[in-house]
């Protein structure tokens, strides 16, 4: 790809390629190939990498545009984002809306856009707004990925690749731990902003599993909004206008944290009441250890940065030849069995340190 971005039918032209596909699904697989033949199983400083045969190049600026900038669940993304720079001579900026706001978002992407960016990673929280604005980035050859959220199942939207977890699946598998938990009587699933395709997915999928498993459990969607102090209120007064409810259930880090906040407080698990959600906020993490939360799920958000940014990095490095691909960033169960790494482990990789470090395996490796 032309570094000079005013080339802009050059742009386009690496844009084409990309979006038909050449090599699909090899965008991951070359990164790691790059990666292991600048560090050789060793330990690198940027200088050795530099030497490493690899062609010189800009430094490519990648405008991460996201939904909840301030929310703590993409602390570990930030740190992804960074390292993922460092390591391959990129640069970066966190913008976006601090309040799921899809119109502040659009004109952060125009404004990258504008500032002639040369990638934009974008969570796709709006059915539809983000139509335009990716399309014009695209044909101003500025590459744009889906990363947390993406367009919805059988919409085309023209992003090149997402990256982050299947969340109907996710949702899916939820209502199945749910209703493996839970016979019958209320259970109430909180989302923070109904309707936004980071999250909304997870509760849909949630809502079918426990539909068709055929138990007499009453579902009961609440919203909570985008900012955890209002999460917790909004679950505190939820919980006390219906104590009979059976579980309490989140689709999103933030409610997530709510729940065992309140399932603590209330000392719910003692009235046989069951409670889960998702993401690794340090709250949470502890009050599973602590026996108030059943269950949380990782979707790894430290990969959604990372690998956001070496899908960037190689459609740039190789002009569009490597199609970027979906990257899916998994599903795992943390319980009270499986917590305990996540507790007495503080590093980047789940942002509870600034700390860039390597950790030693122990142990054998769980799925």
């Amino acid at each position: 790809m032309a570094h000079d971005r005013d080339d802009a039918k050059d742009g386009k032209s690496l844009i084409d390629t990309g979006r038909r596909g050449l090599m699909q699904g090899a965008g991951l697989s070359a990164a790691l190939s790059l990666l292991g033949a600048v560090g050789g199983g060793g330990f690198i400083s940027s200088a050795q990498a530099a030497e490493s045969g690899f062609p010189s190049h800009k430094k490519w600026k990648i405008v991460f545009v996201n939904h909840v900038t301030t929310n703590p669940f993409f602390v570990p993304t930030q740190y992804g984002i960074q390292d993922a720079c460092s390591l391959l001579g990129m640069d970066y900026q966190w913008t976006g809306s601090a309040t799921s706001d899809a119109g502040e978002m659009v004109r952060a992407v125009n404004s990258a856009i504008a500032a002639k960016a040369d990638a934009i990673a974008v969570p796709i929280v709006d059915p539809t707004a983000f139509d335009k604005p990716i399309q014009a980035a695209l044909d101003a050859g500025i590459p744009v990925f889906a990363y947390n959220a993406d367009a919805p199942r059988g919409k085309k939207n023209p992003r090149l690749a997402y990256i982050g977890q299947d969340l109907y699946l996710s949702g899916y598998q939820m209502g199945e731990r749910i209703v493996s938990l839970i016979d019958s009587g209320l259970v109430a699933l909180f989302i923070a902003t109904p309707g936004q395709l980071n999250i909304q997915p997870r509760l849909d999928g949630a809502s079918d599993a426990i539909k068709k498993s055929g138990k007499k459990i009453d579902i009961q969607t609440v919203a909570t909004g985008a900012t955890v102090n209002e999460e917790l209120s909004k679950i505190k007064s939820f919980y006390l206008g219906h104590q009979d409810l059976k579980g309490m259930f989140a689709v999103d880090a933030g409610s997530t944290q709510g729940v065992a906040q309140v399932m603590k407080e209330s000392n719910l698990p003692s009235k046989g009441v069951h409670g889960g959600g998702f993401d690794l906020l340090p709250t949470t993490v502890q009050l599973i250890h602590e026996g108030y939360l059943d269950f949380t799920i990782d979707q790894q958000p430290y990969v959604q940065g990372f690998y956001t940014v070496m899908q960037a990095f190689v459609t740039l490095a190789s002009g569009g030849l490597v199609g970027p691909a979906d990257t899916n960033t998994g599903l795992k169960f943390v319980t009270k069995e499986t917590v305990e790494p996540y507790l007495n482990t503080s590093t980047r990789y789940e942002g509870k340190t600034t700390k860039p470090q390597i950790v030693p395996m122990s142990g054998g490796i769980k799925s």
